[in-house]
Order: C-alpha cells, then structure tokens, then sequence
C-alpha cells in the first residue's frame, strides 16, 4: 500500500462520526483522511484497511487505500479547537481513501444496481460484518456512474474488546436485514459461488501484513502483533469454512 504526507488540511466531512476530512497529500492528490485519534480509535482504522483490502481482493469497487503520515503541526492553521485536537491526537500514521471528485451519495431511492454487484456486496458485507451499509448511512458513492464502497470503520465490529478467540466466525449476522442493497440482491448463492473461491489464507495473511503493529496492541487485545494478525486469518478462515449461516440468513431476509 502507498504512503503519502498530509500537505494541507482541506475541510472537514462532518457527515462521519469520527470526523474525516478531506487532505491533500504531499503527491498534490486529494484523500478523505480517517483519524487515528477520532472516538472510534485504531480499530476503525484496521477494519477500513482490512475489510476494504477483502473488497479489493474480491473485486468489488473501492478506491484505492493509502497510509498517511499527519504532522501535528497543521493544526496550527485550523481555528476549530475540535480539529485542532483531532489532528493533534492523531499525530502520526493514518488511514485515507481515494478522494472521488463529483461523487454523490448513493439515493436508494433513485438509483438502481446491478443484481449481481448489489448481491456481491451483500455478500462480503455479511462476510465482514459491515453494519453500516444501511437506509441510514448506505455509504456508497454514485462516482462516473457507478456505485463505490467505502466506510468501512464499523466492519468487524466484534473487534472491539477481542481476546482473539474464534466465537464470532460462524455468525449468521443477522442485521443484514438492514442492508440497502437487499431488496436488489436477486442471486446471493450466485455471489457466494463467485466470491468465495477468490479468498484464500495467504490474502488474509497478506492483508494483514499491511495492518501497523501498534494498531493492533491495546490493553485489551494480545501483546504479541503476530499472534493478533494470526487470530484475524484464523477468523475469516473459519467464517469462509462457516459462510452458509450468514448466506442463508441473507436469502432468508431478502425473501
């Protein structure tokens, strides 16, 4: 994965909880920056890497993730005190997406999607227990025409606390039924006969190869990084082993 520096901060998106903003990076490029130090934490920033790397593995419409290095000293140029802190807080290593330029926000009610793409995408959402791809927040962009992923952060949501043990692999996860594209998803064992195939141990191990040590140590996570990435692969292996509770669950609540 690329690394940038934050050049300037842009403007803030206060859609998001956390705050996110747009940047621009030291390579004269536009990102929307996921704060480090935002409510959420580092454990956002590991399921925006790693459940937006599965999307790309499967193919799945997701701008490009990139590292980047924040300089506490931008917050000198913003009069926010709330951003001024953010920045401060999240010194350092981040995490920001792709910036799509004329981009808007998915309209569930306007917008159609391809049966096959919406069914995909519930798929790997169900996979990575994505709870916010709702009515609510659809976090989808319509960009050239065609809808994007992004947002990420709250995936895995099992995460939080995590000792690592495998309890949550065989999930059915039942809040797909929120899901925006369900009503679309015309051909879900379709998509599980296409996706699943495309995922193996090595892309989980090489996914979490990306994620930085000290995003994975916490008070209430194992010491050992190693160990901890081992846990994930040792997750999405068994959740892939186990898929058809949560592909069935989705089947069930689309009918």
């Amino acid at each position: 994965m690329r690394s940038i520096t934050a050049a300037r901060y842009v403007t803030p998106l206060r859609e998001g909880g956390s705050l996110p903003a747009v940047i621009e990076g030291d390579d004269d490029g536009l990102y929307v920056l996921k704060f480090r130090g935002a409510g959420q934490g580092p454990k956002a920033l590991v399921a925006e890497l790693v459940a937006g790397e599965i999307a790309r593995a499967l193919g799945l419409p997701m701008p490009e993730l990139v590292f980047v290095d924040l300089d506490p000293e931008l917050a000198r140029t913003e009069p926010d005190p709330e951003i001024q802190q953010l920045i401060k807080d999240s010194a350092g290593l981040n995490l920001a997406l792709d910036y799509l330029p004329g981009s808007i926000n998915f309209d569930p009610v306007a917008e159609q999607v391809d049966g096959a793409l919406a069914s995909d995408v519930v798929w790997f959402d169900a996979f990575v227990s994505n709870v916010d791809r709702s009515f609510r927040n659809p976090n989808l962009l319509i960009w050239h025409r065609k809808p994007w992923l992004i947002d990420h952060g709250a995936a895995l949501y099992f995460h939080h606390g995590w000792d690592g043990s495998p309890s949550h692999a065989g999930s059915a996860f039942p809040m797909i039924r929120e899901h925006v594209l369900l009503a679309g998803a015309d051909d879900i064992a379709g998509a599980d006969a296409r996706l699943a195939p495309k995922l193996a141990r090595e892309d989980f191990a090489a996914i979490m190869a990306m994620v930085p040590d000290a995003w994975l140590v916490g008070a209430d996570t194992p010491a050992d990084p190693a160990e901890h990435r081992a846990a994930y692969v040792e997750h999405f292996m068994q959740r892939l082993a186990q898929r058809q509770r949560f592909v069935e669950e989705a089947v069930n609540a689309r009918a």
